[in-house]
């Protein structure tokens, strides 16, 4: 069982340590102890707490997409040349980059304070932990 550090819960839940706390005292999830002594909570129950907490922004696109990553998000910042363009967008505590043509970006309309969607269809994806300690 994994345990996570209320600190380490209150940032991926994107929440205050004092609220993760608060889950604890009402019995949203269990407090554990680790081998330091420290408060930890069960990384199973905290992944479904996220899970049942997610609410995702609504797609203003109203269509249909195989893609299943879809972030809803502003766009933050636009920069580009005569061909070429870089659209940051701030989606959720998620910081996401594109890179797409400069004629795009004047079709689309996209400035900073849009309302976008980045949708992204990979075949491959990297999933990456922290070392496991001996």
């Amino acid at each position: 069982m994994t345990q996570i550090r209320i600190a380490d819960a209150a940032r991926f839940m994107g929440v205050s340590d004092d609220t993760v706390r608060r889950w604890l005292d009402a019995g949203t999830l269990t407090k554990h102890k680790d081998a330091s002594g420290r408060a930890t909570v069960d990384g199973a129950q905290l992944a479904a707490l996220a899970r049942e907490q997610s609410a995702l922004p609504q797609d203003p696109t109203g269509i249909g997409s195989s893609a299943r990553n879809r972030f809803v998000g502003i766009v933050t910042e636009v920069l580009q040349d005569t061909v070429m363009a870089q659209v940051e967008m701030q989606c959720g505590p998620h910081r996401v980059v594109s890179l797409m043509s400069a004629e795009a970006v004047r079709e689309l309309g996209i400035e900073p304070g849009s309302v976008a969607v980045a949708v992204v269809k990979a075949t491959m994806v990297t999933v990456e932990t922290p070392l496991a300690k001996d």
